[in-house]
């Protein structure tokens, strides 16, 4: 334990990716050890961290506007940049001074220590490694997540697909994989803590492989056989993943919730191949079909950019036709910005903003009306849904309570009932008769 940070106050802000937040979750928990208290982003505290994200000049600018907010909340407060920004930006943030230490990739499991020695010698820390001649999988240890019944747990990092808007090969490196055995470990003491539901995740989920040759089907039969764990989610996957086997394999596992993520980008050809993405829409929706006949209804969703450079109305048109056909449980939309250090950046024909938010409009349409025709397929089904949070809310000037869960498919579900009832629900499955708010 390092002493001269017992009881720091310290807030830890995250941005971005789901690692990013499982990697913001074990910071605090080797923080805790050490003695210092987690206060919320909003208070006052001793140290900020903010976990950055660096995938668009927009996540940048608002890892910067955080890390200034946090200075002016308390002018004497130790201020620490952690994460893929850093990574990117190191030469610049270091001239930045507001921020006292800067934490790369690979390096947050040693926050402690790297806080104690700043404590120790007050001039500005760098704690940056080149990422990309690095083979090291970053070993971190999640005790107790911030949600109680649901925890991410990272068994991945590094890309090495290189597309050409993207910048996270060069801020997390190559593909590496975490023992499968650390893994399962991890989860059990999280089982032992109560949660029921982890979501396996990772930069390039898709890639994993360990040392020993285990691959993603046997780290997710592995962490099934793990007592306390009822379900289990993936975080994004790439189409290739999707093959007979695989679907054999997790098919068998009845804690494997039929909810996935399959990347996507765009719906059309032409633009995949700017894009540098490794499949074509034709084989994208054959994978959808493949899960399709796997599971009843699945809950299949999606990243999709618009206004990339070089999409033309017909390119949109065709994503739009695309898309339509594969009628998908959600799709999350992104207008395309640029960003500094990738191809895409220099490509001629570049889109307009005004048609970038038309077009993201459009889409943003389309993925409300087939979101509410899916959800209407469950109304009247009694589904089990595991319940993770309430709030209290005015009804008519009268306090209310509602409590809120997710199904096996990731549909939000809401119900009314007393705070008693609430409160003996959190953690626990439920069964209820679904009705799909009016509002969708």
């Amino acid at each position: 334990m390092y002493v001269n940070i017992l009881n720091k106050k310290v807030a830890v802000c995250t941005l971005g990716c789901k690692v990013n937040q499982y990697e913001s979750d074990s910071m605090m928990d080797i923080l805790k050890k050490n003695g210092c208290e987690i206060v919320p982003f909003s208070q006052f505290a001793d140290v900020y961290i903010v976990n950055t994200c660096s995938v668009t000049n927009m996540a940048e600018r608002k890892s910067r506007q955080m890390l200034h907010r946090a200075k002016k909340k308390n002018p004497e407060a130790v201020i620490v940049a952690a994460g893929c920004y850093v990574q990117a930006a190191e030469e610049a943030l270091a001239k930045d001074l507001g921020i006292d230490i800067l934490i790369g990739n690979n390096c947050k499991k040693d926050v402690a220590r790297i806080l104690s020695e700043y404590y120790e010698d007050t001039s500005m820390h760098e704690v940056v490694i080149d990422i990309n001649h690095t083979n090291e999988y970053e070993e971190m240890t999640l005790v107790k997540p911030n949600e109680r019944c649901r925890a991410y747990v990272k068994v991945q990092d590094g890309c090495n697909n290189f597309c050409t808007y993207c910048i996270i090969p060069y801020t997390r490196g190559r593909i590496r994989s975490r023992k499968l055995a650390d893994v399962v470990r991890e989860v059990e003491g999280l089982a032992v803590e109560g949660v029921q539901e982890v979501v396996i995740t990772g930069i390039n989920l898709s890639s994993y492989e360990d040392e020993d040759g285990a691959s993603l089907l046997m780290l997710l039969q592995a962490v099934a056989k793990v007592n306390g764990i009822k379900r289990i989610r993936m975080g994004s996957l790439e189409p290739r993943v999707i093959t007979e086997e695989f679907l054999d394999g997790i098919t068998a596992l009845d804690k494997v919730c039929p909810h996935f993520h399959l990347s996507l980008q765009s719906a059309c050809n032409e633009t995949l191949k700017r894009m540098n993405r490794k499949y074509t829409i034709e084989e994208y929706m054959e994978k959808c079909e493949m899960i399709r006949k796997a599971y009843d209804r699945p809950a299949i969703a999606t990243d999709v950019i618009v206004g990339f450079p070089g999409e033309t109305e017909e390119e949109f048109a065709t994503t739009v036709a695309n898309l339509e056909k594969l009628n998908l449980y959600e799709m999350h939309v992104f207008k395309y910005s640029k960003r500094s250090g990738t191809i895409a950046a220099t490509m001629e024909h570049q889109v307009s903003d005004a048609v970038k938010e038309k077009r993201s409009n459009v889409l943003l349409e389309l993925t409300a009306n087939q979101k509410a025709a899916f959800e209407a397929q469950f109304s009247g089904e009694l589904l089990p849904v595991l319940m993770e949070e309430y709030d209290c809310i005015d009804k008519d000037g009268k306090p209310a309570y509602v409590m809120k869960g997710h199904t096996d498919r990731y549909i939000l579900v809401k119900q009314e009932t007393t705070r008693e009832v609430c409160e003996q629900s959190v953690n626990t499955f439920v069964d209820i008769l679904y009705r799909p708010e009016k509002s969708k």
